[in-house]
């Protein structure tokens, strides 16, 4: 064997998404050389903001799940979360509002929900729901070692776990989507609606998804928390971490060309007219990019069609300051459409909904104070990737957006204006290879789980991260793609003769992390 040398190894990162940041941030602890370069102004990727006279809008995701996986992340480092974000739980999950006049509240409090419930809807429906949170429950950790733990999930493991417990057949429901499964366990339509819902968090429709995604409620009803400074701050905490580690980064510069030397990855081309060479390149952004050729014809080739296609959900997204009048806001809300099929409907066929459900952030609710003046909004109306929306469609979506929630009783002053809309087509223009797609693939069909790229590609040096892959879509999954691929990254190195797997900052464990499946409720996340 070759006498392994002393040089401290390389690795550049392409994009500052949460993915991308926490990967810098693992790899620079390590004692790896990074380069972290990304086209935006600053650190976040989806984790974005925009001015406003309330302060920072966030404008893609807006809720954090799953706060051990980011306390596991600093802790890895030698940190403690609270000690850089301030984190509050959201003792309501969600206020839900319906055309009828009806509401609903979810709580933390898995008691406090299904009282509501069953003031909602009666008591069948309470049982209803207790059997579908135990339900819920049982999956979601049927599929954690198997599926959410591994960075590299194989069908061999989940079918022999579910043999060994064929209980949990019934509840998968195989063969099923998600809104046929929700109506043999709700009698009530709007639960259905409600729970339905869920497909959008990781960018599928209940009528296309298949019903094991019902599991995505009990990573929620686990825990939600808001971050002060909004989501966009935890995303500037690690960029801290990671620049304090000695992690370089380079903002407003596009990578152009991945290039090849021999049969691995070895230089990255950038608009400024840099090369950079490094040991390992990664690369969080959606996989399409690769097979769409914008980062050259040496990396066009490496992923089938089946890993980025079909694309998920895409959306219409506001983001303005202003005073709301009407209905009383918590932090999250959900104001739905008369009938979920024509929504889907019309995104499957590529159109702009004519009535869809709106959610809406109230990023200045959620504590026992009102605020005074302006405060800050998100509004999410889901729509179809790759939709060109024409002047006419945008107005309308205005139109649409706020005559219907004040049908239902909701006002802002002022109206925002088109300034304060994101469309799917500018959604692609900020997420080269996207085509607006908010999650890369989509979760459509039983097998999307094992279609969605890994964090190794079959190039050697080049590996992926990000909320296209797997485990898929919210912060916190993005993060653990970023663990994912750091973990390959640092076992690749110390597989190899020319440099050390670690520095002397210190190194992290090549072991999988606990850590799961648990989307943000924001479809722009």
């Amino acid at each position: 064997m070759a006498e392994r040398s002393d040089r401290i190894p390389t690795a550049i990162v392409i994009g500052a998404g949460i993915g991308g940041l926490s990967a810098a941030l693992l790899l620079a602890h390590a004692g790896v050389a990074v380069e972290l370069v990304d086209m935006g102004q600053g650190p976040g990727g989806k984790m974005r903001t925009r001015d406003s006279v309330a302060g920072p809008i966030d404008i893609g995701p807006t809720v954090m799940t799953m706060r051990h996986v980011f306390e596991e992340l600093f802790e890895s480092v030698g940190e403690r979360l609270d000690q850089h974000v301030t984190l509050k739980s959201d003792t309501i999950l969600a206020r839900h509002w319906w055309r009828d006049g009806s509401t609903l509240d979810l709580h933390h409090d898995p008691d406090l929900s299904a009282r509501a419930v069953r003031g909602f809807a009666g008591a069948k429906a309470e049982g209803e729901f207790r059997r579908f949170t135990e339900k819920a429950r049982r999956l979601f950790e049927a599929f954690e070692a198997p599926i959410m733990e591994s960075p590299a999930p194989r069908l061999g493991p989940l079918t022999a776990h579910v043999m060994k417990h064929p209980g949990l057949i019934p509840a998968m429901a195989p063969g099923l989507n998600l809104a046929r499964s929700l109506a043999l366990q709700f009698s009530d339509p709007r639960l259905q609606q409600l729970f339905g819902r869920y497909a959008t968090y990781v960018g599928g429709s209940p009528y296309q998804s298949p019903a094991v995604l019902g599991l995505i409620w009990h990573s929620e009803a686990r825990g939600v928390w808001s971050i002060e400074g909004g989501t966009n701050a935890l995303a500037q905490a690690v960029y801290r971490l990671a620049k304090d580690r000695g992690a370089r980064f380079s903002f407003g510069v596009r990578a152009e060309r991945i290039e090849r030397q021999g049969s691995r990855a070895h230089a990255v081309h950038l608009s400024d007219g840099r090369k950079l060479t490094a040991d390992m390149i990664l690369f969080n952004g959606d996989p399409k990019a690769l097979s769409d050729g914008l980062l050259g014809p040496a990396v066009r080739n490496l992923l089938p069609a089946t890993a980025t296609s079909p694309r998920s959900l895409s959306a219409f997204v506001w983001g303005f300051a202003a005073e709301p009048y009407g209905v009383e806001l918590t932090h999250h809300n959900i104001f739905f459409c008369e009938d979920p099929r024509v929504e889907f409907g019309d995104i499957a066929k590529g159109q702009m909904p004519r009535d869809a459900t709106l959610y809406i952030c109230a990023q200045d609710r959620g504590g026992d104070t009102r605020p005074s003046g302006p405060e800050r909004f998100e509004i999410i109306m889901n729509g179809p990737a790759g939709h060109q929306a024409t002047a006419e469609e945008e107005h309308q979506c205005r139109t649409h957006t706020f005559e219907t929630l004040a049908r239902m009783g909701l006002t802002f002053s002022p109206r925002p204006d088109l300034s304060k809309l994101t469309t799917p087509a500018r959604f692609a223009k900020a997420f080269p290879g996207s085509d607006g797609s908010l999650y890369g693939r989509s979760p459509h069909g039983m097998m999307a789980t094992f279609q969605r790229p890994t964090a190794r590609t079959t190039l050697p040096g080049l590996y992926l991260c990000g909320g296209g892959t797997h485990p898929g879509a919210g912060i916190p999954m993005a993060c653990l793609s970023g663990k994912h691929a750091a973990e390959a990254i640092l076992s690749d190195l110390a597989s190899t003769s020319t440099c050390p797997a670690t520095a002397t900052r210190g190194g992290i464990s090549t072991g999988s992390a606990t850590m799961a499946n648990a989307p943000s409720r924001s479809s722009a996340s």
